[in-house]
């Protein structure tokens, strides 16, 4: 017996284990690198390939955007410009999404004009040799004054040569914009140039880069989604960069943001990442290189993603041809089980129009569905318990032979038609269930400042009130673990009382396990997401009337428990 509760205790302490390791990690383990110097011992950096940008002076962003001619860019859920000087998409807001609750925030910026703080944008070009090719400081001329999904624009520049270039942008109703570039040689010589197209991004992500949320450099190659190359790789391989020969689309992104570039030759596109001097990264592609003939035309396509990642706007441009683009998401291992989840978490918010609601419905159908895995677990600890003076005979009679006791037990549980080990299902199951639901509220930014009740204004975002701060009247954020927020305090206290309706263990190292486990819980939990603090502590007080339910059923078990 001693070994079948060692055994038990073994596997309960694992899965805590497990668990706190899963939820800890991510924030005091982060696995993203600040960038490396790119100048060591007095060394030179490689000299960067046409279409990165040159070092300038850090700019605020309304100057800078100041400078120059633009064209509009204005959607239903994207408003900014483009670059006259140098043909870039370098000016982008969401105005779907604020950067923070606040009444008065400002729409997210997620590209910014070379030169600022945060320089972020994209742009479109060609390389070749013995042609005059428009570079990142030529004027370029615009067919329109503002671009929409309705209305395309073509910006065109012409060389003394008569070679005619053109970038053509159209845009849809969310994020994806779509360039034609086209060169039309009008000259009396044949050419050879090559186009390509970048996305370059000053400084890593503000989100860490972490086992269970990748940020950075990302992309699809080969037909998979790839999460394997980080900053830290970027800088070691410097502007000669990490490269692909099958890439079906890449770009950087965010725990909620993305870029990215889709060549029209998914899996045939080179591609890769490099790093420069100034701490800037540089996703590129590179088309194949072509002979353009006088009076013919060259054309190519490439679509460019600039947003949120909202789930179903990801899945819809995989429908449309993208090859694992919803996988711009990094959902893990429990891809197929976190789907379900969330489609059906974001199904219940559509119709109650409130994600804590929304949330707690699905703890209901969650625990629910778990009902009769909860009373096999109850019956098995009845029986469990109902057969400890047979059991406690055993060990006295074969205390010198452990052979023959852990036989007899075995064919004891058999006549008694008990399960020692039935109790640890639930565990089991809770686990990937609880991970899967961890990661679709932490990483979709469905739930993304969404509002619950009260003084839950951001189910995305820590409890506010804690007794640091005299539950919001003092202005002070306590850090990291000891922001014990209200519905931290509360999963404590239902989990307590939860262990409090279980049956006391015999032994008495699992006694001083229950009884630490849910404080520990508390403080671990503390600056979580209030989203899944409330999907706890609703699951908490579901198991407790589960618990006072199924005590009725078995009162043999509610005597071994008042015991």
């Amino acid at each position: 017996m001693d070994n079948n509760r060692n055994v038990i205790l073994a596997i309960f302490l694992s899965a805590l284990v497990v668990i706190g390791w899963m939820l800890l990690a991510p924030r005091f383990l982060p696995t993203a690198n600040p960038p490396a110097t790119k100048i060591v011992d007095g060394k030179q950096l490689p000299v960067a390939p046409p279409g990165a940008p040159a070092p300038e002076v850090v700019r605020d962003v309304a100057v800078a955007l100041n400078d120059g001619p633009r064209v509009a860019i204005d959607t239903p859920r994207l408003k900014g410009s483009i670059n006259l000087k140098g043909a870039r998409i370098d000016d982008l807001l969401l105005v779907s999404h604020r950067e923070t609750i606040a009444k008065d925030s400002p729409p997210v910026r997620l590209l910014a004009p070379s030169g600022t703080k945060d320089a972020y944008f994209a742009s479109f070009g060609w390389t070749g040799d013995g042609v005059a090719l428009p570079a990142s400081d030529t004027l370029w001329k615009a067919d329109g004054n503002v671009l929409t999904p309705a209305k395309p624009v073509t910006l065109s520049w012409a060389n003394p040569a008569g070679q005619i270039f053109a970038i053509r942008i159209a845009i849809d109703a969310n994020y994806m914009f779509s360039i034609t570039q086209s060169m039309s040689n009008a000259s009396a010589s044949a050419i050879a140039i090559k186009p390509y197209s970048l996305i370059s991004r000053v400084g890593i992500s503000k989100d860490p880069d972490t086992w269970t949320m990748h940020t950075g450099p990302i992309g699809a190659f080969g037909g998979a989604a790839n999460y394997s190359v980080n900053f830290k790789d970027v800088d070691a391989a410097g502007a000669g960069g990490v490269r692909f020969n099958d890439g079906d689309w890449l770009g950087f992104g965010d725990k909620y943001w993305l870029t990215a570039l889709v060549p029209a030759n998914q899996g045939q596109a080179a591609s890769g990442f490099r790093a420069f001097e100034g701490n800037r990264y540089q996703a590129d592609i590179s088309g194949a290189p072509a002979i353009v003939a006088p009076g013919k035309v060259l054309s190519t396509s490439t679509r460019l993603f600039a947003g949120a990642k909202e789930v179903n706007a990801l899945r819809e441009y995989e429908k449309g041809g993208i090859i694992q683009f919803d996988r711009a998401i990094d959902w893990g291992w429990f891809y197929w089980f976190e789907q379900p989840i969330f489609w059906l978490l974001d199904t219940i918010f559509k119709v109650t129009g409130n994600f804590g609601v929304a949330i707690i419905l699905l703890t209901l159908i969650v625990r629910g569905a778990m009902f009769p895995v909860a009373q096999r677990q109850f019956a098995s600890m009845a029986g469990m318990r109902a057969i400890q003076p047979k059991m406690k005979a055993l060990q006295e009679r074969h205390k010198d032979d452990k052979a023959t006791l852990q036989k007899e037990m075995l064919a004891l549980y058999q006549k008694e038609k008990v399960n020692p080990v039935a109790g640890c299902l639930p565990m089991f199951i809770q686990i990937p269930i609880f991970y899967a639901l961890y990661k679709v509220l932490m990483l979709t930014i469905e739930m993304r400042h969404q509002p619950f009740i009260l003084w839950i204004k951001d189910l995305s975002a820590p409890d506010p009130l804690t007794p640091l701060n005299l539950f919001g009247l003092l202005n002070f954020t306590p850090p990291g673990f000891l922001h014990l927020g209200v519905l931290a305090i509360l999963l404590g206290i239902t989990m307590y009382l939860q262990f409090k309706l279980n049956p006391t263990p015999m032994d008495e190292s699992q006694k001083q396990v229950f009884a630490i486990m849910p404080w520990v819980f508390m403080f671990i939990m503390a600056p979580f997401a209030a989203g899944l603090q409330l999907y706890w502590v609703v699951s908490n007080l579901l198991t407790i009337g589960q618990q006072k339910l199924l005590y009725s059923r078995h009162p043999a078990l509610k005597e071994a428990q008042a015991k």
